[in-house]
């Protein structure tokens, strides 16, 4: 067995969470408990609400929006933990089964609660104006006003019902197809089966014959399920397809920029800014190569550690690392991020069973949120730690607005991860001092910031073109997904990377397409904004501070421009992505100033 693939220790192995602040275990009485206590409410709710909300004063609205919101904060509990229980034991049938039976009966009791949002969007907008400036609601006045935005797309109660029943054993059961098949998938290599997480993590290995090897076991991996993966996008395509043609939506994204708070006018914008700025994706590339000295750079070469950039970092290492940047930065952010830590709310381990990727899950107001990584001991995992350990830390804040205002937008939600990659990377380098490892820090960030804002544009680029062209074409082939994957992919590039034949199936791993359609373009949203209140914290850190804080807790108890605006950064100012674009392209400046003092 080679050594170069067995894991080295991090500490991390036994870093699992503490599932019990929510229940004591698959069978703790506790979860039917509040199941019948959720449905029996949602029987009360209906039985006096459903006459109609027009004869209802402020109060009475109020009163109606703090019940709802109970109903749905109990279920939203047991569904998380069955969530949790169920990602870190996919391999065990009891646990997708009781995930499968929770979304079942939560789907019927929500089907009890439809006729809220109907009748409130059914209000003439007049008499919902007036409700709306009752003081007694101003603690719901923006989440109600923007349920309205969903007036036109509204069906009659009795569709909605048959829709949410359809989606539990339809497009729920393609997206739990898909997370199972990579959780059971091994990828042959060097004598070992390794999981996608294991196989992806070396494609950060300094040694490019094991890059090549891993990038080779990945496609054929994926040339094995091929058939499995193409059924289950063309379901979620078409699945999608049905939805927005049902309910009126004029455009693949329109929903989710709606749900988003933004206006496709703002999308487009966005997306104009940085597909602009591509040449510089492919000037960075040509210096990585010469840092190299690899001519042509091959797609399995894009994350490959410039020599002194390949450490290995422990999970006490990361802990020490990561909650220093953010007590530097506010030291009321590094005592709840103590508490992620101490408390048991991440789990770190690889595990059989367990799902890839990593996430942050913020569960209820009265418990707290999770965090999900797979630590490997690599600076992109430390990376990875403070990406969600910033997610945690907003989730944390946004409590106290409640369970159905703590929910942000995915315009503002990815604020504060990458603000916490961004403390961490600068924290990295003040400790520092050898200038090769500075410039190795700086490319894996550049790379980093490059995979936020261009790869996943370029894969926004995609999902578009993918959902056009199914609902012009009918379903799609793998090949046809293939030649839209490259096609995207390559725009970005230009002739820096080199991209192989068997990377035209690398569009069949990502997760995002299946589970959440339209999200990927908040990520570069998200970075380019971070990039923007940074420049805002350098003008004024002791000012900017308190600011940021109220940012967090606001969550989405306001709109996202609003939200931001507590920073005093203008979210609807054109320059904007220019301004951030400009600052990604000092720090490609800077790195290659620095490797021309190092030649």
């Amino acid at each position: 067995m080679s050594k170069t693939l067995q894991n080295r220790p991090t500490g991390a192995e036994q870093v699992h969470w503490r599932l019990e602040d929510l229940y004591a275990g698959l069978d703790d009485p506790r979860l039917g408990e509040d199941m019948d206590w959720a449905a029996s409410e949602a029987t009360a709710f209906a039985r006096d609400y459903r006459p109609g909300l027009v004869n209802l004063s402020g109060d009475g609205l109020a009163g109606a929006m703090e019940r709802l919101e109970a109903i749905r904060q109990r279920l939203g509990r047991v569904g998380s933990y069955r969530y949790l229980s169920y990602v870190t034991h996919s391999d065990q049938s009891a646990y997708g089964a009781a995930l499968q039976a929770y979304e079942e009966a939560a789907t019927a009791i929500q089907n009890q609660l439809v006729f809220f949002d109907i009748a409130w969007n059914q209000l003439p907008d007049t008499r919902a104006e007036g409700l709306l400036a009752a003081p007694e609601l101003a603690r719901w006045q923006h989440l109600l006003r923007h349920w309205r935005v969903y007036r036109d797309h509204l069906r009659s109660e009795s569709e909605e019902q048959i829709l949410a029943e359809k989606r539990v054993t339809g497009r729920a059961l393609w997206e739990r197809l898909f997370d199972e098949t990579f959780t059971e998938m091994r990828f042959p290599l060097r004598g070992r089966a390794l999981s996608e997480q294991e196989v992806l993590a070396l494609l950060s290995n300094p040694d490019r014959e094991l890059r090549h090897d891993a990038a080779e076991a990945m496609t054929k991996g994926l040339e094995g399920r091929l058939h499995t993966l193409t059924t289950c996008f063309n379901a979620v395509l078409g699945d999608k397809a049905i939805d927005d043609r049902l309910r009126h939506y004029p455009h693949w994204l329109a929903e989710r920029n709606l749900g988003n708070e933004i206006s496709d006018a703002m999308v487009a914008a966005l997306e104009g800014a940085v597909v602009g700025r591509y040449p510089l994706v492919a000037r960075y590339y040509r210096l990585k190569g010469r840092l190299l000295g690899i001519s042509p750079l091959l797609d399995y070469d894009r994350y490959a550690p410039l020599p002194g950039g390949e450490g290995h970092y422990s999970w006490a290492d990361c802990q020490r690392i990561v909650l220093q940047a953010f007590a530097d930065f506010s030291p009321e952010m590094g005592a709840i991020g103590q508490q992620f830590f101490a408390r048991g709310w991440i789990d770190a381990a690889l595990a059989p069973g367990k799902r890839g990727g990593a996430f942050a899950h913020p569960v209820t107001p009265d418990v707290h949120p999770y965090l999900m990584v797979n630590y490997t001991g690599t600076v992109r995992d430390v990376m990875t730690v403070a990406h969600e350990l910033g997610h945690g830390i907003h989730q944390f804040l946004a409590r106290e607005q409640g369970y159905l205002n703590a929910d942000t937008p995915l315009t503002t939600a990815e604020t504060a991860s990458v603000f916490g990659e961004m403390l961490t990377f600068e924290c990295l380098m003040r400790e520092e001092a050898d200038p090769r490892h500075r410039l190795a820090l700086l490319c894996g960030k550049i790379e980093d910031t490059f995979a936020t804002v261009f790869r996943q544009m370029a894969m926004h680029r995609f999902e578009a073109a993918m959902h056009q062209a199914r609902r012009q074409e009918g379903e799609l082939s793998k090949e046809r997904l293939a030649e839209l994957w490259m096609q995207t992919q390559r725009e970005q590039f230009g002739d820096s990377v080199e991209l192989r034949q068997g990377y035209r199936w690398w569009w069949s791993y990502i997760p995002h397409f299946i589970s959440s359609p339209g999200y990927v373009y908040a990520y570069a949203f998200g970075e380019l904004l971070t990039l923007a209140l940074i420049q805002r914290y350098r003008s004024d850190p002791q000012g900017f501070v308190p600011r940021y804080t109220e940012m967090l807790r606001l969550g989405g108890a306001r709109a996202p421009a609003e939200v931001v605006g507590v920073t005093g950064v203008d979210l609807e100012a054109p320059e904007i992505w220019e301004g951030a674009l400009d600052y990604l392209q000092g720090m490609v400046d800077a790195a290659e100033r620095l490797a021309e003092a190092l030649q």
